[in-house]
């Protein structure tokens, strides 16, 4: 490829040679900081290798891509460094990306370097949410490496004069095996620059043969992460560094009025900005910005909220008919005639917050009109995107890095703290940090959606569903459509008017629509007096699903446990973003004070093929655990004006206590694509919980949460 060519590629990819904001390189430049060696660059269509059903990337404004563009490159020291637009957020996506390119190229994982999101150095990427980074990512980047393999042994062939078929490429060295010379990536690599284009057809490593892939390999950097070694966004300083602080309305609708900042553009070394409603300043330290702030005199416009106790017929009310997810089968009318058993329930549900561990934050730097930001996201390309139609200037003069980060669950793409901070540090001149307190995380950002689901159901004598007709309302579309086997249907969601800020939670709405699906089936399983293992399965057709939910139930010990002593036992089961989960929950319930204890939730997961078995049985604990704040006792409470438990001292989430026995149980299925595995475990939970509730008191809870003061009596 001619370098011109090259050069063409590469910006298509958003990578050009003013990729280092702040400084002019050259064309040869540019690609001599490269390092040498070879280049792979991955041109394969977005859908391979993924299961069917699951939706290629999409984001705001642009058009889903039609390639995914991955990246190896093997310095002439044989160093390997990998490059994924995909940002770390504590999934351990890290670890399992590493793996991929480890076993295409015979590496122990610690010999392979990953740099992740950083918009002037990776491949272009939507962002680190949707469960896609498994699916998306991992295919085009183990092409990368098998390319790269390929490509090893050719120049090896060539180099030592024999035939290639008999090399072989192991611990980063081409070896030929009949005379025992050897070749190591650097040698081979010395003095070349090559990209090449790696055609769809590439071979890689068949899973008969994986030997790193399918492995319990430990967290990477797992000792600098216990240790604190380990550097987190809100951990970073840049020379000359100013704090800065926004001021935040009194109330969540607020226009500002009127501004005095006389006080604060007195005070010494503070720089305070306005700019419509964003009034903000930067300060020497963080102290001397919160006094600043503190030292200025707002006036606003508030406007009231729909409060809570009007929230769910507000939703109702303001409804703009049905999504783009509607599901229209046969007649409602038939099905309930012909219906032995009828049910129709209503199930609401409260905003959550994300609560995570590590509140947003930025760091921004101008140079030379270029902005540098260094910020926690799951959306570093987002963030490129909306700097610069903020400020007017190309994409190709933001560089965003997003550095690993400590969760984010769909809270963390956009990029407020990142606009703060180069507003400020446009005026002031030097790089400001924008950290948001706790109070601000939990007030500011979106929640997860309230909403209302409406559910009108019928089931003959013998089990059989023959009318579902589902309404959402305002919680969203995902896994909205039901896995059961039923003639006649109808499903709709329906956007409303949110009072709150709203958006991406985990999993996006699927824990709401499996959690009122999944508790609906449970009362109708009862209404039939069948047991609600075997009403599933009656109704079931999906083979991988119901391979699933008979797992979970098997290890649970289903039908051999019988409730007593305010003990109880519920199952759930479904599927989402190409992963199928069966869970079983056991729960206590407290005579005394009727409050809920979780003993034991065992999850069946399988997802296709298992990267690394022991982080993906961290996902399914750390999903557990999540998922039952969200089921007892997490919700955003607020009254007209504000949110009124902003902070961890208000805002109940699980603690260790809350911790029951969790047993994961992988279905590995090396015959079928990775689907991911951070979002569809959660889902399960609550229903099963729900469920569980019901077995042991005879209560049937429709409102999430469930018990946040115990169970009713």
């Amino acid at each position: 490829m001619s370098e011109d060519s090259l050069l063409e590629v590469l910006e298509a990819h958003g990578i050009s040679p003013d990729y280092l904001p702040g400084t002019t390189v050259s064309r040869r430049e540019f690609l001599a900081a490269l390092g040498g060696g070879i280049a792979i660059l991955i041109l394969v269509p977005s859908a391979h290798g993924q299961p069917p059903g699951v939706r290629g990337p999409r984001g705001a404004g642009r058009e889903a891509p039609t390639e995914i563009g991955g990246w190896l490159h093997i310095g002439e020291d044989g160093a390997v460094t990998a490059f994924v637009g995909k940002v770390e957020l504590g999934q351990n996506a890290r670890t399992s990306l590493t793996q991929v390119v480890a076993e295409e190229l015979r590496l122990k994982p610690e010999s392979v370097a990953l740099v992740m999101g950083d918009t002037a150095l990776t491949p272009f990427d939507m962002g680190t949410f949707g469960s896609r980074t498994t699916p998306y990512t991992v295919p085009p980047l183990r092409k990368a490496a098998a390319a790269a393999r390929e490509l090893l042994l050719d120049l090896a062939a060539v180099q030592m004069a024999v035939e290639r078929s008999a090399l072989a490429v192991m611990d980063g060295k081409v070896t030929h095996a009949p005379s025992g010379r050897t070749l190591g990536f650097g040698e081979l690599t010395k003095g070349q620059d090559l990209v090449q284009p790696i055609p769809a057809d590439t071979p890689t490593i068949s899973p008969a043969d994986w030997r790193v892939v399918g492995q319990r390999v430990r967290k990477l950097d797992g000792v600098s992460v216990v240790t604190g070694q380990k550097k987190y966004a809100s951990d970073l300083k840049r020379p000359g560094m100013l704090q800065g602080k926004v001021l935040r309305p009194p109330a969540m609708k607020a226009t500002l009025t009127s501004v005095d900042t006389s006080a604060a553009e007195a005070m010494a070394g503070v720089v305070v900005h306005r700019e419509g409603d964003f009034v903000g300043v930067a300060a020497p330290s963080e102290q001397v910005a919160v006094a600043a702030l503190a030292a200025i005199k707002a006036e606003w416009d508030r406007r009231p909220l729909v409060t809570p106790d009007a929230l769910y017929d507000h939703l109702r009310r303001t409804a703009t008919g049905a999504g783009r997810d509607a599901d229209s089968v046969g007649s409602m009318e038939a099905g309930l005639a012909a219906a032995d058993v009828k049910l129709q329930q209503t199930y609401t549900l409260a905003y959550i917050a994300h609560t995570v561990l590590e509140p947003r934050s930025a760091i921004a730097e101008w140079a030379d009109g270029n902005l540098t930001v260094w910020t926690a996201t799951q959306s570093p390309f987002g963030v490129r995107s909306s700097l610069a139609g903020i400020f007017g200037i190309p994409e190709s003069r933001v560089r965003v890095i997003a550095p690993d980060t400590a969760s984010g669950f769909g809270g963390k793409t956009p990029g407020q703290a990142a606009i703060e901070a180069a507003r400020l540090a446009k005026v002031a001149g030097k790089p400001v940090r924008v950290a948001w307190t706790r109070e601000e995380e939990m007030t500011w950002p979106h929640f997860r959606p309230a909403g209302v689901i409406e559910i009108t159901s019928g089931a003959k004598r013998d089990g059989t569903l023959v009318a579902w007709e589902y309404h959402n309302y305002n919680s969203g579309p995902a896994a909205l459509r039901t896995p059961y086997a039923v003639p006649n249907r109808v499903v709709q969601y329906h956007p409303c008017d949110s009072p709150l800020a709203q958006g991406a939670y985990r999993a996006l709405a699927a824990p709401a629509n499996f959690w009122a699906r999944e508790m609906h089936m449970d009362e109708l399983a009862q209404a039939l007096r069948m047991d609600p293992l075997a009403f599933r399965l009656a109704n079931l057709s999906d083979a991988r699903l119901r391979v699933a939910l008979q797992t979970a139930a098997e290890r649970f010990g289903w039908g051999r446990l019988a409730p007593a002593n305010g003990r109880g036992y519920g199952i759930a089961c479904g599927l989402e973003k190409g992963g199928y989960v069966g869970t079983c929950a056991q729960v206590l319930v407290d005579k005394t004070n009727r409050q809920v204890r979780v003993e034991r939730i065992v999850t069946a997961f399988e997802c296709g093929a298992v990267i690394n078995p022991l982080q993906l049985e961290n996902q399914i604990e750390g999903a557990t655990v999540m998922a039952l704040g969200g089921a007892l006792f997490e919700a955003i409470k607020f009254d007209e004006y504000r949110i009124l438990n902003p902070t961890y001292s208000t805002y109940r989430v699980p603690r260790f206590s809350d911790t029951p026995r969790i047993e994961a149980v992988l279905i590995d299925r090396r015959d079928l694509p990775s689907a991911g595995g951070g979002e569809t475990p959660f889902c399960a939970v609550a229903p099963a919980v729900g469920n569980a509730i019901c077995n042991a008191t005879g209560v049937r809870l429709r409102s999430l949460p469930m018990a946040p003061d115990g169970v009713p009596a």
